[in-house]
């Protein structure tokens, strides 16, 4: 009966569905086992087109790096940094524990938007990362006899490397391309200026040393009081004492140099004749319609120091002539200078950069080869603007200097200049607004216009042109904003600029700036940067010069040097429209400046982009910003995360301090921050 009764309950219906939902649930069980060992497995997708029910997979049969596909597609929106120290990821970065058996391919190349400005992700979206961290205040250190370092700890580090010895002291004011002795002993002529101009050296023979200060050299004295006086130790050189003490340059006092603030042709002050040129022209208005100048043959720069109080940006130019230091001079002081010379080639300044261009007995004869010296100074000086002349042949009344005067006055009137005004032993002269001046002189009047596809900005190793650059005839360059509005005005020029973007560029532009500025926000916030003793900066990839306007924006007393690489687009006339500084320049060859001129050397994306080049070398650049920073100094180096190893090994073996930083975004971002320390190194 119990029997029985066992098999009627098998018989229900509720144990048969039971039974037949477990054989059927083992036979999909089976055949999805099955299927997902096979190794040629498709993803299918349903389509909505007509006539098509399914399709393969575009991305069937390919294999993907995760963490190429991180890098190339970085987070679209970045949190405000905590000022909390990120911690310094070991010397491997590599993702992985077992990378140092298997090396990752690199990321993708960005595209060539992303690659020229670093702003806007793949996207179009702006990403305004920025990091945080604390700087080792040890800026001293005695460089010793050791010959290796370890560039990182633990397993998977990098091989040991020699440390770079230190240059001889007679190198201690070595700037490479205008010291090449060899080369300049090699030239066919130097009557026209040729020794004064780059000659860089051949490849086996580029710096590869540390090139040291002078003896007793200390902390250079901040602004403002620098601009009145100077350590003696820091440029130890008394021949301009000697030979211009009399003018009121520049006099020695115990362990210091003093600056006056006169001048040959103003002895009284370079205060009292920024008042007379401005009530000569009161249009120049100074700080206002008057923004950027080009002092020529500037001495120790006394004219641009007291011009930088009334709210302009001078640029002084010198060659390393018999008073070669007076450009090494004005950037100890803290005046923006560079070594250049009206030579043969162009300088290295856009057109219409200038609003006034000054010379000051700069002993330059701007009559010869029928002014094409006068002339590079009209492509420089913008359309509207002023040439200053203070010289002898301007009040002197003897018959060689009046027949100068009267060469000066017949090519100025050729070039269409207008003499405003001549008082003293100045006179001024402004350059036409347009070209209907130009157009309308007589048939054969030299020198000619250029012509029409001659480019005015095309600078780097260009002949000089006996020509005259036309004025644009949509006024581009000539309606720039007043300061300091013009600052953050898009100018015209900006659509002139050769380069690819997917956004307007005045999108860009203002992009850029929001960017710097936050950016710069963090850094002030995290890192203490009003802290810092910043004057001389250098911008080494400066795009449309966002990160100079953002210190402007914040505060900050210094000046920055905006250098626009040949690498990338010319955004030279746009940092000028801004009222800012700039240069063009090669990073494979070394800069024309002194060393030990800046306080702050700031690389976004340079080295990601440079290293594309079979010119340039990663340590050759680096050993030219050693040169260039200052013991103390600083320098940020933003970039990919494939180039910071090595950046920070070569980093170290030259003695500076340096930390590996995250961004905001974490440890998976593909970007770096590199803060470095020069320490002053004793032999």
């Amino acid at each position: 009966m119990k029997a029985s009764a066992g098999l009627d309950l098998f018989k229900t219906p509720l144990v048969l569905k039971i039974a037949g939902f477990t054989l059927i649930t083992l036979t999909f069980f089976y055949l999805g086992k099955h299927w997902s060992s096979n190794g040629d497995q498709q993803v299918l997708f349903f389509s909505s087109s007509p006539g098509t029910s399914v399709g393969v997979s575009p991305n069937y049969g390919k294999s993907f790096n995760v963490t190429a596909l991180i890098a190339q597609n970085q987070t679209d929106t970045v949190s405000e940094p905590e000022p909390t120290q990120v911690p310094v990821p070991p010397a491997s970065t590599s993702p992985s524990s077992d990378s140092a058996a298997v090396e990752q391919p690199p990321p993708p190349p960005a595209k060539e938007l992303d690659r020229t400005f670093g702003i806007i992700d793949g996207d179009g979206k702006m990403s305004d990362d920025f990091e945080v961290g604390e700087v080792d205040p040890e800026v001293v250190e005695n460089w010793g006899n050791e010959t290796e370092i370890d560039s990182g700890a633990g397993e998977g580090s990098r091989a040991k490397i020699k440390r770079f010895e230190l240059c001889p002291e007679s190198m201690r004011e070595y700037i490479p391309c205008l010291d090449n002795v060899e080369a300049i002993k090699k030239l066919k002529s130097t009557e026209k200026g040729e020794r004064f101009e780059r000659h860089c050296p051949e490849k086996e023979k580029e710096l590869n040393c540390l090139v040291p200060p002078p003896k007793g050299y200390r902390q250079p004295l901040p602004w403002p009081r620098s601009r009145d006086e100077v350590w003696f130790s820091n440029v130890p050189h008394t021949r301009l004492v000697d030979d211009k003490g009399g003018q009121n340059w520049i006099t020695k006092a115990k362990d210091k140099f003093r600056f006056p603030g006169g001048g040959t042709q103003f002895i009284h002050g370079a205060d009292q004749y920024l008042d007379q040129i401005s009530k000569m022209v009161p249009d120049i208005a100074f700080g206002n319609h008057t923004r950027v100048v080009l002092d020529v043959g500037c001495g120790v720069a006394s004219f641009g120091a007291y011009l930088l109080s009334r709210d302009v940006v001078p640029l002084s130019i010198a060659p390393k002539d018999v008073h070669e230091n007076q450009i090494q001079f004005a950037l100890e002081r803290g005046v923006p200078a560079m070594v250049a010379a009206f030579a043969t080639h162009r300088l290295l300044y856009p057109s219409q950069a200038f609003e006034i261009i000054h010379c000051s007995r700069c002993r330059i004869n701007w009559t010869r080869d029928d002014g094409i010296l006068l002339l590079e100074v009209n492509r420089m000086m913008r359309a509207g603007g002023y040439f200053a002349w203070a010289a002898q042949p301007v009040y002197k009344h003897e018959q060689a200097l009046e027949e100068q005067w009267e060469e000066m006055l017949n090519l100025t009137t050729r070039l269409c200049w207008e003499l405003v005004k001549k008082e003293g032993y100045i006179a001024i002269w402004q350059k036409p607004k347009n070209n209907s001046c130009y157009l309308s002189r007589d048939e054969g009047v030299s020198p000619p216009l250029c012509d029409q596809d001659d480019d005015p900005d095309k600078v780097w190793y260009v002949d000089l042109k006996p020509c005259i650059t036309r004025i644009p005839e949509n006024g581009y360059g000539a309606n720039v904003t007043a300061w300091p509005a013009r600052l953050h005005t898009p100018p015209d020029r900006l659509q002139s600029i050769q380069m690819d973007a997917y956004i307007s560029r005045k999108e860009l532009f203002k992009a850029e700036s929001k960017y710097w500025s936050e950016i710069i926000s963090g850094y002030v916030r995290a890192w203490h940067w009003k802290q810092l003793k910043l004057r001389n900066v250098l911008d080494m990839k400066a795009g449309f010069g966002g990160f100079a306007a953002a210190l402007i924006d914040h505060g900050f007393n210094s000046w920055v040097m905006n250098v626009v690489p040949v690498s990338g687009p010319n955004t030279l006339p746009v940092i000028y429209d801004r009222g800012l500084l700039g240069v063009m320049h090669d990073w494979c060859e070394p800069f024309d400046t002194y060393p030990r001129t800046y306080d702050l050397l700031h690389a976004s994306g340079l080295f990601s982009v440079e290293r594309k080049s079979v010119r340039c070398n990663m340590s050759t650049i680096m050993l030219e910003m050693d040169r260039i920073l200052r013991p103390g100094g600083r320098a940020y180096i933003r970039d990919t995360l494939d180039v910071m190893e090595e950046l920070q090994e070569i980093a170290n073996a030259m003695g500076w301090h340096s930390a590996l930083h995250d961004t905001s975004e974490g440890p998976h971002a593909s970007y770096r921050i590199l803060v470095c320390d020069k320490r002053l190194l004793r032999s």
